[in-house]
């Protein structure tokens, strides 16, 4: 399903600012050319991972990289079209060519720059521990947290389940399908602690009052969030170049600030 949304006034006034890229330079690119031949720039998102992207109530996306995409939108000039994805078929649906960038929090990884490329990063995360706050004190470390008796809960086809798979051998390890609701199974007693981006950690921890981040200034790894894009060089400066007109004037932070803090 394919979502359309309109450029915010805050935005739009933003772009205005920027000194326009030169069309010359971006010349022999395929996914511009599309771009401009179609007049819509096709978004991939989850639509399932605060504060990148979700949707609520259905058909309404929102989040930090809906404000970026939209910014997007507006620097090319061209209709903004959300397409949804999932994190098990991230890869494929790129491969496919079912969108032309997907944005929405999104972890560089060596697995997916052998087959794809990134912009530069947005921000740096890591993985991090969420639990009810009666037992925040019981998974401060790993090896608190990987032992018999204790359930850890992710959703699959991402860096989540990856990091989990590579650390949980004691401990049970449960899948579940939804990320919106993920939360609520710890929530509810039917899993202790997740591991997931140290960001989605406190905003989850500001939503269910029963939840604490745990550490999330001490994340167990480091990574970078960035937009995945197809292998077309000369696009990704052209989003390279976008990024770095936004971060002169202060839109990319003040986008983050207005998300995440």
């Amino acid at each position: 399903m394919r979502l359309i949304l309109r450029l915010p006034a805050l935005l739009l006034l933003l772009l205005l600012l920027l000194p326009g890229p030169a069309t010359a330079r971006w010349e022999g690119s395929p996914t511009l050319a599309r771009i401009a031949e179609r007049g819509e720039v096709r978004v991939g998102l989850s639509g399932d991972y605060k504060p990148f992207s979700w949707e609520e109530p259905a058909g309404h996306f929102e989040g930090l990289d809906v404000d970026m995409a939209e910014s997007l939108a507006g620097d090319l000039d061209a209709k903004l079209v959300f397409v949804r994805t999932s994190w098990p078929s991230l890869m494929e649906d790129l491969a496919a060519g079912k969108f032309d960038i997907a944005m929405g929090g999104i972890s560089i990884t060596a697995e997916r720059a052998r087959v794809a490329l990134f912009s530069d990063p947005i921000l740096a995360d890591g993985k991090a521990p969420i639990a009810r706050c009666a037992d925040k004190a019981r998974f401060q470390t790993l090896a608190e947290i990987d032992r018999e008796g204790v359930t850890v809960i992710v959703n699959p086809g991402g860096t989540n389940e990856k990091f989990a798979r590579a650390n949980i051998t004691r401990a049970t390890l449960v899948l579940h399908k939804d990320n919106a609701s993920i939360f609520e199974e710890i929530v509810e007693g039917r899993a202790d602690v997740m591991m997931t981006d140290a960001i989605e950690t406190r905003i989850m921890a500001r939503e269910h009052p029963a939840l604490c981040a745990i550490n999330p200034d001490k994340p167990f790894t480091h990574a970078e969030k960035a937009y995945l894009l197809p292998q077309d060089e000369v696009f990704k400066t052209r989003i390279d170049d976008w990024l770095g007109r936004l971060e002169a004037i202060g839109a990319l932070q003040q986008i983050i600030r207005k998300w995440v803090e």
